[in-house]
């Protein structure tokens, strides 16, 4: 099964793997599921680096690179996932999070997230 990981879950999974909840390590290290991440939230950790944001201080090329190297894929945004954020109710307001909800509904994957109100919309979620 494709995992698509929140920005949180990856940030934690490449930095901090004890601050991973069980279910979502489970999920991760089952050989049978493909951990995807999008460039939005490496998008959202420059950003947000760049701010001065305590819990997003990596480099997100550094980043993206130790992700790449753990096995990790890279589901690239598509138009199509661009456009589908239009069919999103405003549950969430943070643009990268309802970017990342667009493409698992679009391409059918688990999003797998820690953040309750993101874990509100219809689809392929999962709170861990």
């Amino acid at each position: 099964m494709k995992l698509l990981l929140d920005t949180h879950l990856l940030l934690w999974a490449a930095a901090q793997p004890e601050r991973l909840p069980p279910a979502a390590r489970k999920l991760i290290d089952d050989a049978g599921n493909e951990p995807l991440f999008s460039p939005a939230s490496l998008w959202e950790v420059a950003i947000k680096s760049g701010l001065g944001r305590e819990d997003f201080r990596v480099d997100a090329r550094i980043l993206r690179r130790g992700l790449i190297d753990n096995g990790y894929g890279e589901l690239p945004i598509l138009g199509a996932h661009a456009a589908a954020v239009t069919d999103l109710p405003p549950i969430h307001r943070d643009p990268f999070d309802r970017l990342l909800v667009a493409q698992a509904a679009v391409e059918g994957i688990l999003l797998l997230t820690s953040d309750a109100q993101l874990a509100r919309y219809s689809g392929p979620i999962r709170k861990v």
